[in-house]
Order: structure tokens, then C-alpha cells, then sequence
């Protein structure tokens, strides 16, 4: 066989190659609720005490059922300043209708059974402290494993992915008693992950939260998403998720109950219903900056 057609011969079987693997979307819409989520952000602010929260989740609807537990725990390097963040999904347990099943290409005809999430670990750091006239900036750098399963039965991304952003936060207070203050929150980064044959999808990233309430409960209303590249090839790629939440949080005796209800406006074919607890834990020594 001649150098040429070797040649031809290499370049048709790469392209099968990538043609099959990217008929695998890697996107929210096709894969668990757990798989590429829309990352959240907080409130612009870094605590000052070891903290730790813990919540029970389900996504709903569309044909996916899906229960887990979610852990979370957050320790301040510098309390206010710096801090260390590291979660993940816990015992999910997933069914899916059979035509879902068929059209994510679910292998082995399998349409319920559990799964372990990815973990994610974020270094936050307070780049402007909030002051009369600026706001709070936080610059969050976040890296997600590939520790997650069940691959083929689309619950979990095999590959890895990682994102920067940048959370804006200026709070704004009334003298009234029921709603002391009203805080703005934005957000803004970029969203990176491997999709199979090493092709990367990057989506700039997005999102804002209005925060009503004082000292014992607070209402957050938050809009975000996502948008990746893979959706101009194909428009049916679904990497372009865009959710609404609505979160209350009660504080008693310094732990905050919470309990969230999430809404998939666009490439995100699932209701959240969430709630948890946050408190916490060995607290940190106190330092002052100025």
C-alpha cells in the first residue's frame, strides 16, 4: 500500500473516529442534572468560620428523577480574605423514562440505578474589599474531577473541566426592620471542559442575584447560565443552560436553614427542589485586616 493511501486511509478513520465520539453531547441536557450543572456563586463574600453545609436534592421532570445528597465545606485560609472550597454530588440515585433513555444513548438498557458525583475544589480570594462606593470583588478559580460515574448511562462527564470567575457584591441598607438590606449580586467567568478526542468546549459564564431579608432570614432570587461554542455546529447540542432559583434561608442560633426551588429555562430539562443546613465548625482564629 503506497504512503498516500496510508495516508487517506489514517485521515477517514480519524474523522469516524470524531464523528462517533462527538455523537456522545456532552451537555446538560443530555446527560444526569449532576453531570455540568450551571456553577453557583454566592453572595460575594468569604466567610469568616470553617463552614459546612449539607442538603438533599432532587431534580424532577421530563423524564429524569433524580435524589442525591450534596456536601460542601468551605475553610478560610484568611478569614474574609481566603478560602479553600471543596464539594460534590452523594449518593445519587437516577430514573429515566425509555425514551430518554434512547435518546441520551444510554447503554445496556438500563433506565435507574446510583452513581458517585465529581468533586470539585475552588480557591475563592478577596480582590476589593467592599467599601461606601465599590463593592466586594471575589475571583473564584474551581477545577472539576473526572471522578464521576456511569458514564454510559449519562450521569457523569469522563472527562475533566474548570472555570474562573468573578462575583460582584454591594449591599445597600433600609431602616426598616423586615428588610434591613438589600444586596446586588453579579457574576462572571469562563466555563471550560473536554469533551471526547480532547476537542474542548469553553462557554463564557454568567449570572445575578438580588438578596432581600436581615440578620435572621434572607430571599434570593437568581438568574444564570452558561454558553457554549458546540451549539453553533449544532443547534440541538444543548450547552447553552440558562435556570432561574428562588432560595430562603432561616438563621437559628448561628445555623442557616435553606431551602431552594430551581426552574431550567433553556438547556436544562429538570425542576431542583433543595433543602439543606449550613453551619459552623472549628472556628477560625480571628484576624484583623485592614
Amino acid at each position: 500500500m503506497s504512503k498516500s493511501k496510508i495516508a487517506i486511509f489514517v485521515i477517514l478513520l480519524f474523522s469516524f473516529h470524531y464523528s462517533f465520539a462527538q455523537a456522545v453531547r456532552y451537555s446538560p441536557r443530555y446527560f444526569g442534572p449532576n453531570a455540568n450543572p450551571v456553577p453557583e456563586f454566592t453572595d460575594a463574600t468569604i466567610p469568616g468560620n470553617n463552614t459546612i453545609s449539607f442538603s438533599l436534592n432532587r431534580h424532577f421532570g421530563f423524564g429524569d428523577d433524580t435524589k442525591n445528597g450534596f456536601l460542601k465545606i468551605e475553610i478560610p485560609l484568611m478569614p474574609g480574605r481566603v478560602s479553600f472550597k471543596v464539594w460534590s454530588t452523594l449518593g445519587e440515585h437516577y430514573e429515566t423514562t425509555d425514551a430518554i433513555s434512547i435518546e441520551r444513548g444510554m447503554k445496556d438498557g438500563n433506565t435507574s440505578g446510583t452513581a458517585n458525583g465529581d468533586i470539585y475544589v475552588q480557591t475563592r480570594i478577596l480582590i476589593l474589599k467592599e467599601k461606601r462606593n465599590l463593592p466586594n470583588i471575589i475571583l473564584n478559580s474551581t477545577l472539576k474531577t473526572a471522578s464521576g460515574t456511569k458514564f454510559h448511562q449519562r450521569r457523569y462527564f469522563d472527562t475533566p473541566g474548570y472555570y474562573f470567575d468573578a462575583e460582584f457584591g454591594k449591599s445597600f441598607f433600609t431602616y426598616w426592620k423586615f428588610i434591613s438590606e438589600v444586596r446586588l449580586v453579579a457574576d462572571f467567568g469562563f466555563l471550560c471542559w473536554e469533551t471526547t478526542g480532547s476537542v474542548q468546549n469553553d462557554a463564557p459564564m454568567y449570572g445575578g442575584k438580588l438578596i432581600i431579608g436581615n440578620k435572621n432570614w434572607k430571599l434570593e432570587n437568581t438568574l444564570s447560565g452558561y454558553r457554549g461554542w458546540m451549539n453553533e455546529k449544532d443547534p440541538e447540542y444543548g450547552d447553552t443552560p440558562l435556570v432561574y432559583s428562588v432560595k430562603f434561608t432561616r438563621t437559628i442560633k448561628n445555623i442557616n436553614y435553606f431551602t431552594q426551588i430551581q426552574y431550567g429555562i433553556k438547556d436544562f430539562p429538570y425542576y431542583r427542589f433543595q433543602f439543606g443546613a449550613s453551619y459552623p465548625i472549628l472556628k477560625s482564629k480571628k484576624v484583623k485586616y485592614q
